[in-house]
């Protein structure tokens, strides 16, 4: 993943270096553009300087006087190459036929010639070396560049950290912490941006807070009209028939069961992880929720660290699962140690979940097409299962058994 705050200060690097490049190669051009002016000196220096006619004494003192000013070594020569005044060190040899107005670098530093207009040459040499004005100019961009990148560097970093910030409290959000916030600094768009996540997550939890409150009042109100049916369907006696007061009473448990069950998913949205953790024999639980149903639990015994209560929530609503698909055949219930890991086994011995069915049925409310044709169940047990196994760091699974039937497992890490 790319950094948008790498992303910006390699921008800004990018911009000084071709601010830089830009600079040097203007600096360059006007470099080649020299010899115009070099011209321009040329004509200068020639009426400065005595007629060629003139005395050689009087040459000799108009260099000395541009030496004083310009402190440069000079050298004037006559057309065809003789010396006719000198000050300073003596020039390199010089040929008028190959000579032109112009400069060059040598080892003793930059050398000027200039023809004069009456044809004479003028030589003049730097006194002592000095780096190329342009060593001096792009050597101050770059420090100067070199400054920017510094200076930039942390304000850059740090608008990446409030980004990153605020990515770690969209995640945080979406994992279910509906408390999530993050701070809120400065006063530019990402100041905005983050206020704004902490006015939607304050929003949303609100939301959920309504909606679990609600769901917890008609859950519990429910319980008073549900109890007084129970009571009229007990009042009912021989008035009504056997066929239907059984059906009542059915109709009354599934419904009361239901809102149990609803009732437990709200309190379980509502914490995180577990409320109460202890050392629970595991075989010991399933042993006294499967004597409910005339079962007995096989296998041996394995203590995990987690709440009793939830634990036998699972076993129970997996044990009522397989009552309800196993048909005429028994349940069997198992619990064996493997690896360090407790596996708890339900198996039935009915038709079956077919293949594409095995995960959708830990879906809230999903109900297989079997079930959906009798009526009969609401599709929260087994979400349930799932959910109270994930808060215990175990996984629940439905397997085909060998002869038939289904084998649900548990798989809950060991104390």
């Amino acid at each position: 993943m790319q950094r948008l705050y790498l992303q910006f200060y390699a921008t800004i690097l990018l911009v000084l270096a071709a601010f830089v490049g830009a600079a040097a190669i203007t600096w360059k051009l006007v470099e080649e553009e020299t010899p115009q002016y070099l011209d321009i000196a040329a004509e200068l220096t020639g009426a400065l300087l005595p007629d060629r006619d003139a005395p050689q004494a009087e040459a000799q003192k108009a260099l000395d006087a541009l030496n004083r000013k310009l402190r440069f070594d000079l050298t004037l020569y006559r057309p065809d190459g003789t010396m006719i005044a000198m000050v300073g060190r003596p020039p390199p040899r010089f040929d008028p036929r190959r000579a032109r107005t112009g400069w060059r670098r040598g080892s003793g530093g930059p050398t000027f010639s200039l023809q004069l207009p009456d044809g004479r040459w003028l030589v003049a040499r730097q006194v002592r070396e000095r780096p190329s004005p342009i060593l001096w100019v792009v050597g101050g961009l770059a420090l100067l560049a070199i400054a920017i990148a510094v200076g930039s560097y942390p304000v850059v970093r740090r608008l990446g950290r409030r980004l990153e910030r605020l990515k770690e409290g969209v995640e945080q959000l979406g994992s279910g912490d509906l408390g999530a916030r993050v701070a809120v600094e400065g006063r530019d768009e990402v100041a905005a941006l983050a206020a704004s996540f902490n006015r939607s997550a304050q929003r949303i939890e609100e939301l959920i807070a309504a909606h679990r409150l609600l769901l917890a009042n008609c859950s519990h109100e429910l319980r008073t009209p549900l109890a007084r049916i129970s009571i009229a369907a007990s009042l009912l006696g021989e008035q009504a028939d056997a066929k239907t007061r059984d059906e009542l009473k059915r109709d009354i448990a599934e419904l009361d069961h239901l809102i149990e069950e609803i009732l437990l998913a709200s309190r379980l949205e509502a914490v995180q992880g577990l409320e109460h953790a202890e050392p629970v024999d595991l075989l010991a639980v399933a042993a006294e929720e499967a004597a409910h149903y005339d079962l007995e639990a096989s296998g041996q015994p394995v203590t995990v660290e987690g709440d009793r209560l939830l634990l036998r929530r699972l076993v129970r609503n997996l044990l009522e699962n397989a009552r309800r698909y196993a048909g005429d055949g028994p349940v069997e219930v198992s619990v064996t140690s493997q690896a360090g890991r407790a596996l708890l086994e339900v198996r039935d011995h009915g038709p079956g979940v077919p293949p594409d069915e095995r995960e959708r049925i830990f879906e809230p409310f999903y109900r297989p097409a079997a079930t959906r044709e009798t009526g009969r169940g609401s599709g929260l047990g087994l979400a349930l299962v799932r959910d109270i196994a994930g808060r215990h760091g175990g996984t629940v699974v439905c397997l085909a058994a060998d002869d038939g039937g289904s084998r649900f497992r548990v798989d809950l890490p060991a104390a």
